[in-house]
């Protein structure tokens, strides 16, 4: 099920279940309608092992990088202006670089660990640029835990036609299983 949410400065989230296979919560945005939010499964530190991984992948449209501008208050013609973006050295419109890395951050918060992971740190490289029509699959893999501080190490990539656009690396904080 695929849920798109527009997102505002004050978001709160009801009735969570962390550990629920799947569970629905209504979120209420500031002068919004109610809207429909899909958790899944959440991972709990001790749940995770060095090489697991994840992904998520979307197609980035026009209206993605037109919200991005608008919520993050980035208006850079490059993104935003065919007619100036035809003047540089991509041609043609190209997406935030952090609007990319932040699919990085659905799969965190969606996927794994999933709900209750907060970031600690995290590192960008932009190889290359993302066009309207991309689909982007972003991809975090396990690669360190330190169970005295219940954080864990990922290797992040953000590809399109397997060809990597973004690398880095993040830091988690994540729950341990409730004792």
């Amino acid at each position: 099920m695929s849920v798109l949410l527009v997102c505002e400065a004050a978001i709160r989230v009801r009735g969570l279940n962390r550990g629920a296979n799947a569970s629905t919560a209504k979120v209420q945005a500031p002068k919004r309608a109610l809207m429909t939010v899909v958790t899944r499964k959440a991972y709990y530190f001790e749940d995770l092992e060095l090489g697991m991984e994840a992904t998520f992948e979307k197609t980035v449209q026009e209206a993605d990088i037109a919200a991005f501008a608008e919520v993050s208050g980035d208006r850079n013609p490059v993104h935003l202006d065919r007619e100036y973006a035809a003047t540089t050295i991509f041609k043609e419109p190209i997406a935030h670089g952090l609007l990319t890395a932040s699919y990085i951050s659905t799969v965190f918060g969606m996927e794994m660990p999933g709900p209750g992971a907060i970031y600690v740190s995290q590192t960008l490289n932009f190889k290359a640029p993302v066009r309207i029509g991309d689909t982007v699959t972003a991809k975090v893999v396990v690669v360190d835990l330190v169970p005295s501080k219940k954080r864990a190490r990922f290797d992040c990539t953000c590809s399109v036609n397997g060809k990597v656009v973004l690398d880095g690396e993040a830091m988690m904080m994540v729950p341990g299983r409730p004792e």
